[in-house]
């Protein structure tokens, strides 16, 4: 069931311990980056990265899914994957090609996924840059949203913050399925969390399609 309001879940309910690669760790110290990362709260979930802005959210990124030692799956253009030996390295970091032009089957065959993952007891977490792309856009798509409330995953909010220089990967949240409050909570979390360039940075608030 949904709560009626979109809430923080505790530190102590990390249960889901993972043990990352110390190069990776090391090589973000050499770019003067941190992660902030206790713990997962469930085998299942979705990951919001915001903001999008510079092609290094990529490198950073990579980074820390290294230096945490998360499976994550993320989706990507179909285009990249085309290219034989760079279609393969995607896919072997998690990559997931998508049609843009099929939302809706790409995200209710991942919702379906993650229920299967749930009862196999199997980890599926998915991350998604739900700004879509670098450019300046309205808001967020609503893919990552939507398998989130269809599979009835978390949510963790993950900030690419150049100004402190962190990736803060501690915050989860429980959604309630009324956008508005879940998007307003967004905000709370992710403020003060700035780009590389920062101007580029879309509200957050939920796009009109």
């Amino acid at each position: 069931m949904q709560k009626t309001t979109p809430h923080l879940i505790e530190q102590e309910s990390r249960l889901v311990q993972l043990k990352g690669s110390g190069l990776a760790t090391l090589m973000l110290r050499a770019f003067g980056w941190r992660v902030d990362f206790q713990g997962l709260p469930a085998l299942q979930g979705v990951v919001m990265v915001y903001p999008h802005t510079s092609n290094w959210d990529f490198v950073i990124g990579i980074l820390a899914k290294w230096a945490i030692g998360i499976p994550v799956k993320f989706w990507g253009k179909d285009s990249l994957f085309k290219p034989p030996i760079v279609g393969r390295w995607m896919r072997w970091i998690g990559g997931v090609p998508i049609d843009r032009k099929s939302s809706k089957g790409m995200v209710g065959g991942t919702a379906a996924q993650m229920l299967e993952a749930r009862e196999k007891s199997e980890f599926f977490w998915l991350a998604v840059a739900p700004e879509g792309t670098r450019s300046l856009t309205p808001g967020w798509r609503s893919g990552a949203y939507r398998v989130a409330l269809e599979a009835a995953v978390p949510v963790g909010l993950v900030a690419l913050d150049f100004g402190t220089r962190t990736v803060r990967f501690s915050q989860f949240v429980e959604l309630s399925g009324d956008a508005q409050a879940d998007f307003a909570f967004f905000a709370q979390v992710y403020a003060g969390a700035k780009g590389k360039r920062h101007e580029l940075a879309a509200p957050i608030t939920l796009r009109q399609q």
